[in-house]
């Protein structure tokens, strides 16, 4: 047999990376939520809206990866150009404002917030650059 090093996982780093940017909780935190704080999510509707485009993006070239964060508080959908990079956008869900400027809204790296509304298709229309026929006269 020949000596081979086995491959390294780097899944442990990663998650290191994300919670010290604040963006993963803890494990144990999710785990420990008392039972009155239920951790947010998006429901299949949503991910499937957000995986639509997401897909067209890929297909583009434009993205190539992606990372989820549910957290007792809101869900990130984060989106990469490169998966070493920091999150180009971010599609959050936030509950506690939906009755407010709702509870949906897309934030770029830089932490601008681009659009934010009630109604998960209409936020991520602001992402979603497709290109339309304009007849000639």
């Amino acid at each position: 047999m020949s000596d081979t090093e086995p491959a390294e996982d780097n899944r442990a780093a990663n998650l290191a990376c994300k919670r010290k940017e604040g963006l993963a909780p803890p494990i144990a935190a999710i785990a420990a939520a008392p039972a009155g704080l239920a951790v947010i999510s998006f429901d299949r509707n949503e991910l499937r809206e957000i995986f639509n485009l997401y897909g067209r993006k890929v297909a583009g070239g434009e993205w190539r990866d992606y990372g989820i964060d549910f957290t007792t508080q809101k869900a990130v959908f984060s989106v990469y150009r490169r998966a070493c990079e920091y999150a180009l956008y971010r599609i959050e869900k936030t509950p506690r404002l939906a009755r407010k400027q709702g509870a949906y809204s897309v934030v770029t790296a830089t932490g601008l917030v681009l659009k934010c509304g009630h109604d998960l298709r209409l936020v991520i229309a602001a992402l979603d650059t497709r290109l339309e026929h304009v007849p000639i006269r």
